[in-house]
């Protein structure tokens, strides 16, 4: 059966997000398992690391939410699904989905969808138009909380003859691993920071946009300060401002304002994330908004280190409190305060301890390997 299955998968852009990582992790693995993988995106920083004598790779402007393109891309999707007797259609956002949809129905292909997010809607149009997520054969969730969500919300546009079900995302274990990197890359990387590695370094990854909580984060850093009465720790804010100029101004004033500027450092990107994982002691997700997934939780676990999260969305089912990592009440700066403090004064031993549980739960739940398996399981069982 796997020597038929030639699987086409959709998206936007292939960046390094979630859904992005995940594409790509599939379109490598079905390859190996005698199947034939193609991906259809506009284009993205991935795109130069997609093995081509694997996956093929075709370029459309399927980020676009324009209504002609969306039918434009649906007629060039019936021509490469028959041209490539494609026999499942995996998209992954809502513009392309429309698109995938159309050709899926008019081509008689299975359709799967994979629910990343928490779309925004206010209006029953914005609903009807996320809806296109549930019209598929097989709806994919990320997390549990991505289900209820699901549930809650589109239940009408559920049929409850398709299926619809959990498979977590998972990371490079084998990438994110703290065995694989040496001294002297750490302190490469240090020096870059223009750091030492003489007091703790807390840091906070995550593109600079309110949602992340990065706000939240500098206030709770002044509380920890006040609390200490002295530097005692070192603050790295990693992430790109994404053109939010204005955002990352009121960051800076809000730093200068608690008189931190000495101690918080803003990084806009890091090409090895395991590395600069390492480099840090503490590691902290401070969203205001549920996470749908929450790679960060789990890549810091995966890397040993300590994560402190809110204790909303993913991170609830990622983490296991006081285990594995430590959960705080989302939007509330003081309790985030008081966990970075708790992490700060651990010893040595409990440290290594809950990073060793880390790297097993993650290692157990949320290994790539697992994912892409899972995923790959649900297309044979789809065609049967």
């Amino acid at each position: 059966m796997s020597s038929n299955l030639n699987v086409l998968q959709v998206i936007p852009k292939l960046g390094y997000g979630g859904a992005e990582t995940g594409c790509y992790d599939i379109a490598h693995f079905l390859p190996e398992n005698n199947c034939k993988s193609y991906i259809v995106t506009s284009g993205g920083e991935l795109t130069k690391f997609i093995d081509k004598k694997k996956v093929k790779l075709i370029r459309l402007p399927v980020h676009s939410k324009n209504p002609l393109l969306i039918l434009i891309n649906s007629i060039i999707l019936i021509a490469i699904i028959l041209i490539f007797n494609i026999s499942i259609v995996h998209a992954r956002s809502r513009a392309p989905a429309w698109s995938c949809l159309i050709a899926t129905k008019l081509t008689r292909r299975k359709f799967v969808t994979t629910f990343h997010g928490t779309y925004n809607f206010r209006g029953r149009l914005k609903k009807f138009y996320n809806s296109v997520m549930v019209r598929s054969d097989l709806v994919i969730a990320g997390s549990n909380f991505i289900f209820s969500h699901i549930q809650e919300n589109y239940q009408e546009f559920l049929n409850s003859k398709k299926k619809f079900l959990v498979i977590f995302r998972g990371i490079n274990v084998d990438y994110f691993d703290p065995t694989t990197k040496i001294e002297t890359d750490e302190k490469k990387l240090l020096n870059e920071w223009n750091i030492t590695d003489e007091k703790k370094i807390i840091l906070m990854p995550g593109r600079l946009t309110s949602w992340k909580g990065q706000e939240l984060f500098i206030e709770a850093i002044n509380l920890v300060k006040i609390e200490l009465g002295y530097e005692a720790f070192h603050v790295v804010i990693l992430g790109s401002d994404q053109g939010r100029d204005s955002y990352k101004e009121k960051l800076i004033k809000l730093i200068e304002k608690y008189n931190l500027t000495n101690q918080v450092k803003f990084i806009d990107h890091c090409k090895d994330m395991a590395l600069a994982y390492k480099v840090s002691d503490i590691i902290v997700s401070a969203s205001i908004e549920p996470e749908a997934f929450g790679r960060v939780a789990v890549e810091a676990q995966s890397m040993e280190k300590i994560i402190i999260a809110s204790n909303i969305g993913g991170s609830n089912e990622t983490i296991l409190n006081e285990k594995t990592g430590l959960l705080f009440e989302s939007g509330d700066a003081r309790s985030l305060s008081k966990k970075i403090i708790q992490a700060m004064t651990m010893d040595e031993t409990s440290l290594k301890l809950m990073g060793k549980e880390g790297r097993k739960n993650i290692i157990k739940k949320f290994n790539v390997e697992k994912m892409c398996f899972s995923t790959y399981s649900e297309y044979k069982r789809l065609l049967n």
